[in-house]
């Protein structure tokens, strides 16, 4: 009878061993953190054709650190085509490798030396790619040594709850339960404007909606910006001749 008792026992705790243990390893439930954001112009009237598009929303959980560098490695891809970058604004999570494929029929050198990441692939043929691992947050500015009309924004995030928005302004963001700091960016509104709306936001148990946002534009245009080597672009290319070692 004792024996009995005891297995009896023992069966019972080794159920509650294992509910906890599943408990403990199961993921907190996400949750949807929506909204809108609305892009006026300097003198605050919205322009003429709305459109929203392009400004970065995330969560950064209150807190947190960077994810060890032993996380999966993550891809994602900006391509070089009829002389543009596609997409102009990409965004990923730290860690993030992003190949550059070239697919035009002439060379290319995607660089960026200042702001978040420094780097240099190097000249490279049509057809083929280079990869870079974003290893720190930051917004980086990409452009191309040979064609000085290309430039496009990597924006590597310590998070994985990230979005960009269409051109409705609408945003939806899932995260597990837990607190964060919700933040926004946009390519032509000025760093202090945007940090403005940053606020704390409390996710879980049930969605929440944020109230809408304005960003206001500035009215300075984007100026010209140096080649890899700090200096003025000398002369537009001429794409048939460029190759391995010629003169950049």
């Amino acid at each position: 009878m004792c024996m009995s008792r005891t297995c009896s026992e023992r069966r019972g705790l080794c159920a509650v061993v294992c509910w906890l243990a599943i408990m403990v390893a199961a993921p907190a439930m996400a949750q949807t953190v929506s909204g809108a954001v609305t892009l006026t112009g300097a003198d605050g009237q919205p322009p003429k054709k709305p459109d929203y598009s392009g400004v970065i929303v995330w969560l950064e959980p209150a807190g947190a650190t960077l994810r060890p560098a032993v996380a999966p490695l993550k891809q994602a891809a900006m391509a070089q085509r009829n002389k543009t970058f596609l997409p102009h604004l990409l965004a990923i999570e730290v860690g993030t490798a992003v190949d550059f494929p070239n697919d035009d029929p002439m060379f290319h050198n995607v660089f960026s030396n200042y702001d978040g990441q420094v780097f240099d692939v190097q000249v490279y043929a049509p057809k083929t790619s280079r990869r870079v691992v974003f290893r720190r947050p930051g917004m980086v500015h990409v452009f191309c040594n040979i064609h000085e009309t290309m430039s496009a924004v990597i924006a590597v995030l310590p998070t994985p709850y990230f979005t960009v928005t269409g051109p409705d302004g609408r945003f939806q963001l899932r995260a597990p339960a837990g607190q964060y700091r919700l933040h926004v960016w946009h390519e032509r509104v000025e760093p202090e404007v945007a940090a403005r709306l940053e606020r704390a936001v409390t996710v879980g148990p049930s969605d929440a909606t944020m109230p809408d946002a304005i960003l206001t534009l500035s009215n300075q245009p984007i100026g010209p910006h140096k080649n890899k080597y700090g200096q003025n672009y000398a002369f537009a290319p001429a794409d048939n001749v460029f190759y391995p070692g010629a003169r950049r």
